[in-house]
C-alpha cells in the first residue's frame, strides 16, 4: 500500500465521537472481509500478528519460549540452510499471505519457489504475498488448535502443496502433502526422517525438533542436500 493510500485509509477509518477520535477494533472473533481486515490491521500498528481465517479474525497471544520461540528459531535455520543450497527457493518469517477473499494468514514460516520457476505465489506491489506458497510451517499449541483444523483445511483448499505442523503439547511433528485436494501425512523412513516431495533433499528428523537438536536437524539436511534427488532438482531449476 502506498503512503498516500495508507494515509487516506487511516483518515477514512477515524470516527469523531464526543470530540475524540476512535478507530474500529481488531479482535479475535471478529467476522470481517479481507479488505476490512487489512484496513483495521494497518490502523492498529500495536498488533504484531493477526490473521483472517475463513472470514474470522485471530489475534496472536504472547509467545512462549520453549513451546514456540525455540522450535520456530530452529526450523527457520533448517529452512534457511536449504534455501542457501537451492537456487530459486525463497522463504519468509511471519509474512502476510493473501490466499483468497476470506483468508489472509500470517504463517510462522514459509518456503516457496520464485514465480518464474513455477511457483504459485508472487510479491505484490504493496509488498505482500499473493497466492499459495509451496510449503507452510506452523508451530502450534496442540492438535486441537486452529492450525490443525481451520487452517489446515484452508491451506489445502488454496493449493498449499505441503504443510508442516510442530505441535507443542504432543511434542510431535506432522508433515502433510496435498494429493487430489486432500492432505495426506508423509511417513518417516526407518530412521524417523521425513522427506519433502515438493522440495527434494529437504529432510527432517522428526524427534530432533522438540529435542531442540538443531545440530542433528542440520546434519540430516546435509545428507539430503548431498542426495542425487537434490542435485537433479537444482539442475532443473538452473535450466529454467
Amino acid at each position: 500500500m502506498s503512503v498516500r493510500l495508507h494515509e487516506r485509509t487511516e483518515q477514512a477509518s477515524k470516527v469523531a465521537t464526543n470530540g475524540h477520535v476512535a478507530t474500529p477494533p481488531l479482535e479475535s472473533g471478529d467476522r470481517l472481509s479481507r479488505a476490512e481486515f487489512e484496513r483495521r490491521y494497518h490502523i492498529h500498528s500495536e498488533i504484531k500478528k493477526a490473521e483472517l481465517i475463513e472470514g474470522e479474525v485471530y489475534v496472536a497471544s504472547p509467545v512462549h519460549v520453549k513451546k514456540h520461540g525455540n522450535p520456530h528459531f530452529d526450523l527457520i535455520g533448517w529452512l534457511a540452510t536449504y534455501r542457501a543450497a537451492t537456487p530459486g527457493v525463497v522463504g519468509s518469517d511471519n509474512a502476510t499471505v493473501r490466499l483468497d477473499l476470506e483468508n489472509e494468514p500470517q504463517p510462522d514460516i514459509l518456503l516457496r519457489l520464485e514465480a518464474d520457476l513455477g511457483g504459485k505465489s508472487y510479491i505484490t506491489e504493496d509488498d505482500y504475498l499473493e497466492g499459495a506458497p509451496e510449503l507452510i510451517v506452523e508451530v502450534a499449541a496442540s492438535s486441537a488448535s486452529y492450525d490443525m483444523n481451520k487452517k489446515k483445511r484452508m491451506y489445502a483448499r488454496n493449493g498449499v502443496q505441503e504443510y508442516l505442523v510442530a505441535q507443542a503439547y504432543e511434542l510431535r511433528v506432522d508433515w502433510f502433502v496435498l494429493r487430489e485436494g486432500v492432505y495426506v501425512a508423509l511417513q518417516p523412513d526407518d530412521k524417523g526422517i521425513l522427506r519433502s516431495e515438493v522440495f527434494p533433499g529437504l529432510w527432517l528428523p522428526q524427534e530432533a525438533v522438540w529435542q531442540g537438536n538443531l545440530r542433528k536437524m542440520l546434519a540430516v539436511l546435509q545428507e539430503g542436500l548431498a542426495s542425487t534427488e537434490h542435485a537433479d532438482f537444482v539442475k532443473t531449476l538452473e535450466q529454467k
